[in-house]
């Protein structure tokens, strides 16, 4: 059976169980092409005897995580909060299990311990075959029946990693540190809150003019309790959570209101001024925002030739944003509950401002998310991870093209040609990604504006607090 034979029964399993879907819910593997990413994806350097070099064993597990949330019917676009925090501990445990063996960056969770000599290979293997194994095992029972398909990803990948490895005490060390680092982190998340309800069906609904009510076909909350699960990396989280004042009887929402009643249509039954390129762009974008930067992320540190180590804390430092991103989020929306556009549409007789038009009729170009919208968390997600790509590749202006799985069928990443976008920096990105929320129907631009901001104060502050270079000394136990 193929693996997106696979897929798609997975996905008929979890539809059978009502998981609330985020969005679009097109699930198909991204095995075969993973985008083309920066110059369509140019390979790295030959090795000194000339051969091809391929992706490293971080590199390789980072997507071996991408795989595995594929499988276990995670993504791409059904649970981001739990697939951020699968790959936020994965690539901590890699971080720390190298750095054990040779120190170059402040530590998150694995303190001690000196285990030279041990197979790189093995000991990347060990950490992340350790951590999702754990994490899959921990998803919600909505996921009971992909569980066995997920897991079956990361023990097949395990077995080929080691089995490639000469037997020996080499390999031997690399297991025990690798499932030292793993087990650390695993203990930091145990009680984490991240086992809150995903489906709140008499969460309490707003009444008044700018209050969060369910929108239609989503009769329901999603993750209501998200914003209280323990943050990765976030110190004093309230400083991030401050947007300006968004007056319902205001110019600028009533400006932004009929931006999104005007761009945001599904086109079919409202009319829109959406261009053939915004179309795309808003459907590109639907896709998981942890699934495509991290997939972004790797096919650039392939391509940049990063070594195993600078990789690790490239996906560290990027997947603790993402994740920190989605409870800092969950934190405001739930705590200020703003009503959705299409909420705010139909009932814009009631807000008081005299510039806005109710139109009962309207409908977004996609369902809306089951959640309220102060802010956007796909803003903050791309303002988050383009800060620190920039970061860590020392500039945003770099090129490069990717590919997504919630573009329609035959454009999506293993389709035979699928579409690339191309982009000439990653805050180019992100702020397409926060114009796609806009054309999609699902935020106000006050709102995506908002996420931007937030998600680049969170990733400053990381970067500021986590995994820093050691100079000339060994530091561990920086979380």
């Amino acid at each position: 059976m193929s693996m997106i034979h696979l897929l798609r029964q997975g996905r008929d399993l979890v539809e059978k169980s009502s998981l609330p879907l985020l969005g679009i819910g097109r699930v198909l593997s991204s095995l075969a092409i993973a985008g083309a990413i920066f110059v369509t994806g140019l390979p790295q350097p030959p090795a000194e005897d000339g051969t091809p070099r391929g992706p490293n064993a971080v590199q390789r597990w980072n997507d071996t995580a991408r795989e595995a949330a594929l499988a276990a019917c995670l993504a791409p676009d059904a649970d981001p909060l739990h697939e951020s925090r699968m790959y936020a501990m994965e690539s901590i445990a890699v971080h720390d299990a190298l750095n054990a063996i040779d120190r170059r960056y402040r530590s998150y969770s694995l303190a001690g311990g000196h285990w030279a000599n041990a197979s790189i290979d093995s000991t990347v293997a060990s950490a992340a075959r350790t951590v999702l194994v754990w994490v899959i095992g921990d998803l919600p029972d909505t996921f009971a029946l992909c569980r066995p398909e997920g897991l079956r990803v990361v023990e097949d990948a395990y077995a080929s990693a080691l089995k490639a490895v000469p037997d020996g005490p080499a390999e031997d060390r690399g297991v025990a540190v690798g499932a030292a680092a793993g087990n650390a982190v695993i203990a930091t998340r145990i009680d984490d809150g991240s086992n809150t309800p995903l489906r709140v069906a008499d969460y309490p609904q707003g009444t008044k003019p700018g209050e969060w009510r369910f929108t239609p076909d989503r009769p329901f909350a999603f993750a209501p309790g998200w914003g209280e699960v323990t943050p990765f990396g976030l110190r004093g989280r309230a400083a991030l959570l401050e947007a300006s004042p968004y007056r319902l009887t205001g110019t600028a929402y009533a400006r932004d209101l009929a931006e999104i009643e005007a761009f945001g249509g599904d086109a079919m039954s409202t009319a829109s001024a959406r261009t053939p390129d915004q179309t795309e762009a808003a459907q590109f974008w639907t896709e998981s925002s942890p699934l495509k930067w991290n997939r972004i992320a790797r096919e650039l540190a392939v391509a940049r030739g990063l070594d195993s180590w600078s990789s690790a804390r490239l996906f560290a430092l990027l997947n603790i944003a993402l994740a920190d991103g989605y409870i800092a989020s969950w934190l405001v929306k739930y705590r200020d509950r703003f009503w959705r556009p299409v909420t705010a549409i139909h009932g814009a007789e009631t807000d008081g401002n005299p510039a806005t038009t109710a139109d009962p009729t309207w409908t977004p170009l996609d369902t809306t998310p089951p959640i309220p919208g102060p802010e956007s968390a796909d803003s903050v997600q791309g303002a988050a991870a383009a800060t620190i790509l920039a970061n860590v590749f020392d500039t945003d202006r770099v090129t490069f093209t990717a590919c997504s799985l919630s573009l329609p069928d035959g454009q999506q990443c293993d389709d035979p040609a699928p579409t690339q976008r191309r982009f000439t920096g990653f805050w180019q990105a992100a702020q397409e990604n926060a114009n796609a929320g806009v054309w999609m129907g699902s935020y106000f631009r006050h709102t995506a504006e908002v996420g931007l901001t937030q998600g680049k104060q969170l990733a400053t502050q990381v970067m500021a607090d986590l995994l820093t270079p050691v100079q000339g000394q060994l530091v561990t136990g920086a979380h």
